[in-house]
């Protein structure tokens, strides 16, 4: 057998290998942005840099819910029954879903409340219900951390009040916002709510609103979370939808609210605009095919497991190629699934990305006659 390159031409853009080096300055202490797609960082400041979560720690909390839900262990129309812990966070002047003590509230209201008007009461109250205190589900928090492997974060509430042991990095703080995105899209939704309407015990409904203040303007932005702290000032996790794209970002340390909304906006903006991502293939469908050797099928169709996206600059179009490395003709008899090559995808002159492909099916050896046939046409004219 030889080893043969199946060359794949599509049009990319060119890979520069200083495009980090941003046209842009954000105001904030620390910032990242990346492509949710590819997974591509394309801006960057400090986001290694311990920072006080505030309430983006709520994401956190959503993501243990969440993962319940999906796995059966509590149901949206579930009630717990409210503290007098989680009572006295809305006592206690933080920010409030306003329920009441002994009041039974259900997993879809609660995770409104934390959600859409960040309630600290919410918040403690899911925790004790699903944990049975909120230091087991401080527990749970800190696992799943270490799972998604949030190096640089700590856990210590379910809320994100100021605690030095509450900590993490705006770099954390994304691998977490897109792990919700990624995996929870029907629970992702309640992020764009606006405003949520509790019809508290003993008096009027309460309608407050989100503060995530980008949700108001007609940009495509719809998530996740703001946060605020006296010893870190305003934060916010946001993420932008627009043409099939989709950006998340992460910035703490803006000096006002206003400026939260405005270089987050600016941000975003500035990546959608300078940045385009390019589907290589897609998972588990046919994007090629090579040739087989002695099988009743002369080709056989190739996939990859996972989404294959290049993000790169808009500015510099050029040639940029991917390559199918196999030892080819492939030999039948060629079972499904299994592995015949490696995808290479190319930035410029270098590697950007291996990926193993996979047969898409099963191809059988031809009879013993038609062997012959083949291997005399092979030895006679080189044909396969």
């Amino acid at each position: 057998m030889k080893f043969f390159i199946l060359k794949i031409l599509f049009f990319l853009i060119l890979f520069n290998s200083l495009w980090l080096r941003a046209e842009i300055n954000v105001d904030a202490k620390t910032v990242i942005l990346q492509d949710f797609l590819s997974g591509k960082i394309l801006y960057e400041r400090d986001s290694d840099l311990h920072i006080y979560p505030a309430s983006m720690t709520k994401i956190m909390t959503s993501i243990i819910a969440f993962e319940m839900l999906r796995d059966g262990e509590i149901s949206l129309d579930e009630k717990f029954v409210v503290s007098e812990k989680a009572w006295r966070m809305s006592a206690s002047g933080y920010s409030s879903m306003f329920i009441m003590l002994n009041d039974e509230v259900s997993v879809e209201n609660l995770l409104r409340g934390i959600i859409v008007v960040s309630g600290n009461d919410a918040c403690v109250t899911l925790a004790e219900g699903i944990a049975g205190s909120e230091e087991e589900f401080v527990i749970l928090m800190n696992k799943k951390a270490e799972e998604l492997e949030m190096k640089n974060t700590n856990f210590s509430n379910s809320s994100g009040i100021n605690d030095a042991h509450n900590y993490s990095t705006a770099k954390d703080i994304l691998i977490m916002s897109q792990y919700l995105i990624k995996n929870f899209p029907e629970y992702y939704l309640y992020f764009k709510e606006t405003s949520f309407t509790w019809d508290r015990t003993g008096g009027e409904p309460i309608t407050q609103g989100n503060r995530n203040v980008l949700l108001y303007q007609d940009i495509g932005v719809d998530g996740l979370k703001t946060g605020y702290l006296t010893v870190e000032k305003y934060s916010l996790a946001s993420s932008i939808m627009r043409n099939g794209r989709r950006l998340i970002s992460v910035a703490s340390g803006f000096s006002t609210k206003s400026a939260r909304g405005k270089e987050t906006k600016k941000l975003l903006l500035w990546g959608l605009n300078k940045f385009d991502t390019i589907e290589v293939a897609k998972k588990l469908e046919s994007f090629s095919s090579l040739n087989v050797w002695l099988g009743k099928k002369q080709k056989v169709d190739i996939y990859v497991k996972d989404d294959i996206y290049v993000t790169v600059p808009k500015r510099k179009r050029k040639l940029v190629n991917a390559y199918i490395e196999y030892n080819g003709p492939v030999p039948a008899p060629i079972e499904k699934d299994s592995i015949l090559g490696e995808l290479k995808v190319f930035l410029e002159d270098e590697l950007h990305s291996t990926h193993d492909v996979y047969a898409l099916e099963k191809v059988k050896k031809v009879n013993i006659f038609s062997r012959i046939i083949k291997s005399f046409n092979f030895l006679i004219w080189g044909d396969v």
